[in-house]
């Protein structure tokens, strides 16, 4: 026997778990967790806030496929915490929390004014997928097992285990059994029955219009090579969620990329035979439901799900299918290959030729703003240039609202899983953090975080994180001086006809939403990044390029018209999605 903390036994199972990175700030509530892992060799990734130690942990795991580790000390660090678990268990990222807890003695229940106490396990249990308390030494193995298990089954999502800090730091003389992984989970992907495949198989192939619809599911299964197998031989338009955007290259023919919403609407009402993988068809999906979807007697629906809770959630599915969507293409791709020669890909090829004219004609239309050449810039110039001055294979981070908009309508996916947002939470702030996680978890490349100064004045502070931890991330911030998607709905609400004739109303009529002056480019400068600013839209490139030459972290200060980033494209869809649809 030799003496070990309950700290040493979570890292030491990490790290069979393959786990190198954990988030979080140090703490010397679990210094027998963190010190074991600096001893191990696992590399602790401080943040300014524990919430950005969670969006870090989130945006890890979904770049790389692997588990994300956070971890924060009891009462604040835990509190801290909570806003970015809400948005990694929304978002379906595979994050495991790490916590410390007050003595047993006095919490669980608290036995009434311990410092620093709350119902830690109850509350994360309430919006995660697992939550638990350790309450001896001798439990710790056996609670991670179930953690690790619960990590890596089903939805990916936030899991959870807290740990009392004598516990935690306590030394104990023990003999620990360290298990493989494979003897306390399944690490086999979920297969699908021979016979669902052939039935998924041969209703796709006899379809007169066929279509994908895939969501986060492909994305965690980094299923892209399956996915635009089966897409080619059914010579079938692919749709996404917002979240899965890329999942097939935009450059592929049959990509319909979702800022194209008329269409999105158009594709999905045709086609005779939808298969839908690794996605709810949440309300960003409008339910998978008419008048945006063909309705159910017009459109079988086969689903695919590793969560069979996820199963006819939304759409009913004639076809329904528990599988992970990685193993379920791939073997629906080698099911369809003998089919190829009976189907009728002309017809369908006719169709999706179609589909590109309409996306062209869109385009154009969006691209009319890059000939405004006045300052402060129009918000349209910003992603196009970062499209080429970027490389290919950079994580784009999306943060904001108005800010996000004009930065998915302008940019093209090129490859799988480089674009990072909230797209089910849209939470202000959180890219601060998730471009540090996408750097550290792809280094090779910069990361372009174009964000609004409403988001990035939530968590500033990460910038420092980002030099510090030589994180090439440049923030390209959307100064407007105003919280403009706030602003824009006020009008509305306030003086319709107004803002209908002359596009915006003076400071005087709205409610509290405008912003005072920060020079973004000092704020980074002053933590120890590349700095500049411009308003003229001929200036952009060359700042861009000067900041990406620099080898840093970079914060571009980008002053664009108030009134133009107000008019985001696509904002009606924006408020019928929020509509209930009626079919």
């Amino acid at each position: 026997m030799s003496e070990t903390t309950g700290g040493e036994v979570i890292a030491r199972m990490l790290q069979r778990e393959g786990v190198e990175r954990v988030f979080g700030i140090i703490d010397g509530t679990y210094f027998g967790f963190y010190s074991a892992l600096h001893r191990l060799g696992i590399e602790i990734v401080t943040p300014r806030h524990e919430t950005s130690a969670a969006h870090m942990a989130g945006t890890y795991a979904r770049l790389t496929g692997r588990l994300g580790v956070c971890m924060a000390s009891n009462g604040p660090g835990v509190a801290n915490l909570l806003p970015g678990l809400v948005v990694e268990q929304a978002e379906g990222n595979r994050v495991l929390a790490i916590t410390s807890a007050r003595r047993p003695g006095i919490m669980y229940p608290d036995r009434g004014g311990a410092y620093q106490c709350f119902d830690q396990a109850g509350v994360i249990g309430r919006i995660g997928k697992w939550s638990a308390a350790a309450s001896s030494f001798d439990r710790v193995p056996e609670l991670m097992r179930k953690a690790l298990r619960r990590s890596w089954e089903g939805r990916p999502g936030v899991v959870h285990l807290d740990v009392p800090e004598n516990i935690m730091n306590g030394k104990v003389k023990a003999e620990v059994a360290y298990w493989a992984p494979h003897q306390y989970r399944a690490t086999a992907p979920l297969e699908p029955s021979e016979a669902q495949v052939d039935a998924a198989a041969r209703l796709l192939a006899g379809a007169r219009a066929p279509m994908l619809h895939v969501g986060s599911g492909v994305v965690h299964a980094l299923a892209f090579d399956a996915l635009a197998r089966v897409a080619a031989l059914l010579a079938a338009p692919v749709t996404t969620s917002w979240a899965a955007r890329g999942a097939l290259p935009e450059t592929s023919p049959l990509a319909i990329p979702m800022p194209h919403v008329k269409l999105n609407h158009k594709v999905r009402n045709e086609a005779d035979v939808a298969l839908v993988v690794g996605s709810r068809l949440g309300e960003t999906d409008w339910w998978g439901r008419p008048p945006y979807w063909a309705p159910p007697a017009q459109q079988q629906t086969i689903q695919v799900d590793v969560d069979a809770d996820m199963l006819g959630l939304n759409k009913p599915a004639d076809l329904a299918i528990q599988a992970d969507a990685g193993r379920f293409l791939e073997r629906l791709a080698d099911a369809l290959a003998p089919m190829a020669a009976a189907m009728n890909l002309d017809a369908r090829r006719a169709r999706v030729a179609g589909y590109a004219k309409a996306m062209h004609d869109d385009r154009a239309g969006w691209d009319k703003a890059l000939a405004d050449q006045a300052v402060p810039m129009h918000p349209a110039h910003i992603a196009g240039v970062c499209g080429r001055v970027f490389p290919k294979d950079s994580v784009l981070v999306a943060d904001g609202g108005n800010a996000t908009i004009w930065a998915m309508f302008h940019h093209r996916a090129e490859l799988p899983n480089r674009i990072v947002s909230t797209f089910k939470f849209g939470m202000l702030g959180a890219g601060m953090a998730q471009a540090v996680g996408a750097a550290l978890a792809l280094p090779g490349a910069p990361v372009c975080c174009i964000t609004g100064d409403g988001a990035f004045g939530f968590h500033p502070q990460e910038v420092e994180t980002a030099v510090r931890n030589k994180a090439q991330v440049i923030y390209i911030v959307l100064a407007d001086r105003q919280w403009g998607m706030v602003k824009m709905n006020q009008q509305f609400m306030l003086r319709p006809f107004k803002t209908m004739l002359f596009k915006h109303l003076d400071p005087e009529e709205t409610i509290k939403a405008d912003l005072g002056e920060i020079a973004f480019d000092k704020l980074g400068e002053a933590m120890g990044a590349h700095g500049e600013r411009v308003a003229e839209p001929g200036q952009l490139e060359p700042a861009l390029r000067r900041a990406l030459a620099s080898g840093r972290c970079a914060v571009v200060h980008v002053d664009v018209d108030p009134v133009k980033h107000m008019w985001a494209p696509g904002l009606i869809h924006f408020k019928k999605m929020h509509e209930e649809p009626k079919g």
